[in-house]
């Protein structure tokens, strides 16, 4: 299988990259961003109408945006509208100034940005139009955070992705298909024994989450739960075990990231919360038990490559919340770590799946490092009853004797049993008194 492993290393590229603040958000950032460059740069932004899909409405809603001390979708549009850079992607928003942001609640406070849900087939899906003067400007976002499908100017289509290039639409199905279709097995063999100079590129996962996790630990980002942690273990309520060791940097990661800290995070499969979940416990467990380099590399490749396989399974938003799939990544990290086996590996994304599988995502906002924290807390112990051969079966619940069906029992749950889950969420999150 080693003809593959230049197309592992790509769809792992593709997929673990740096972002800044949430990605929903960010995505409609993108878009105003990307519809502003073709406004122009010395022009006056009069409007901004946005349409997203409910999914990316319910992500977007209770978030912080970086650099701009609010939260939420509108802030984000007018914030990429006046001083994004499209170029920088994920984190179009690095550059914001004070002028910028002063400029972007202005345009909040006259009520000149509109934000509303568009029923829509995609599941991630922005709609964003810039007006100035006599000129308009649509960006189309589909599917991916950062896929730009179509741009209009004055009702003209000047991009369009069916005549953009078609070769490179389908080369990312194709490297979606590889995502899905891949084995657990086939995964760890390439995390085993690929040359280390092919796989170096992770380590900046670990650096920049890292960071972020300072971050959370230092200062009193979100509902503070690194913090918390940190002061229940001083105080001696909590030991500094590697379950608690985890929880704590993990949500501490997690906290400053939905609050706005202006720190990138290295995410996975369009999350920033997704790449902490597959990268903050692996490093916390390999500082633990002092493994060395090469070692947390090769976890690190199978966490975040794992994690990736499993998300295939599910649609890009989904009513499922994300993290725990990112946690599995990370439990099948820890059992390398812990000197464990390809079955027991195995073992452990069953147990998680035994566990975890039923948390729902009712959007990105301060709390989900609540649902960081127990997902990456649920990695643990299922590594650790895997490492000691315990499973949970196919007679229990969703659960099969093989992976790959315990995976894709997992999809089916998410993407056709949790149909009508998102509309309900959405419409509890919309109706609720101010």
């Amino acid at each position: 299988m080693e003809n593959k492993w230049p197309e592992y290393i790509e769809l792992i590229k593709t997929e673990v990259v740096p972002a800044l603040g949430c990605t929903e958000p960010v995505s409609l950032a993108l878009a105003a961003a990307t519809a502003a460059k073709e406004i122009g740069a010395d022009r006056i932004i009069d409007q901004i109408d946005a349409k997203v899909s409910g999914n990316l409405m319910k992500n977007g809603m209770g978030v912080g945006v970086p650099g701009t001390g609010m939260k939420g979708l509108p802030v984000a549009a007018a914030a990429g509208a006046l001083g994004g850079n499209p170029d920088a992607l994920l984190e179009v928003l690095k550059s914001l100034t004070p002028e910028t942001v002063q400029a972007a609640k202005k345009m909040l406070d006259e009520e000149r940005v509109s934000v509303t849900v568009k029923d829509v087939p995609h599941v991630l899906y922005v709609e964003c139009t810039l007006f100035s003067g006599e000129d308009h400007v649509t960006v189309i976002i589909e599917d991916e955070h950062t896929n730009i499908t179509k741009i209009e100017k004055n009702g003209e289509v000047i991009f369009s992705a069916e005549t953009g290039n078609p070769e490179h639409a389908g080369h990312a199905e194709y490297l979606h298909h590889l995502a899905k279709c891949t084995r657990v097995e086939e995964i760890w063999n390439f995390a085993m024994s690929a040359p280390l100079e092919m796989i170096e590129f992770i380590e900046m996962a670990a650096e920049l989450n890292e960071k972020i996790t300072d971050a959370g630990l230092k200062n009193d980002y979100g509902l503070k739960i690194g913090r918390t942690m940190q002061s229940n273990i001083d105080k001696g309520v909590l030991h500094e075990d590697l379950m608690t060791a985890v929880m704590r940097n993990s949500s501490a990661a997690s906290d400053a990231r939905m609050d706005g800290c202006e720190l990138p995070v290295m995410a996975n499969s369009g999350s920033g919360n997704q790449g902490i979940a597959a990268t903050v416990p692996v490093v916390t467990t390999a500082q633990l038990v002092k493994a060395d380099r090469e070692t947390l590399l090769r976890a690190l490749i199978l966490s975040h490559f794992t994690a990736i396989h499993i998300k295939a399974h599910l649609d890009r938003l989904s009513a499922l919340c994300a993290v725990i799939v990112a946690a599995m990544g990370s439990s099948v990290g820890i059992v390398y770590l812990l000197g464990g086996s390809l079955q027991q590996a195995e073992y452990a994304i069953e147990n998680m799946i035994g566990d975890v599988a039923g948390i729902i995502c009712d959007g990105a906002k301060a709390s989900c490092s609540l649902k960081v924290s127990s997902s990456v807390s649920a990695a643990v112990k299922a590594a650790l009853l895997a490492i000691e051969n315990i499973r949970v079966t196919q007679e229990q619940g969703i659960v099969e004797n093989d992976v790959e069906k315990v995976i894709n029992n997992l999809g089916k749950l998410a993407c056709e049993g949790m149909k009508n889950t998102d509309s309900t969420i959405l419409k509890i999150m919309t109706s609720k008194s101010k």
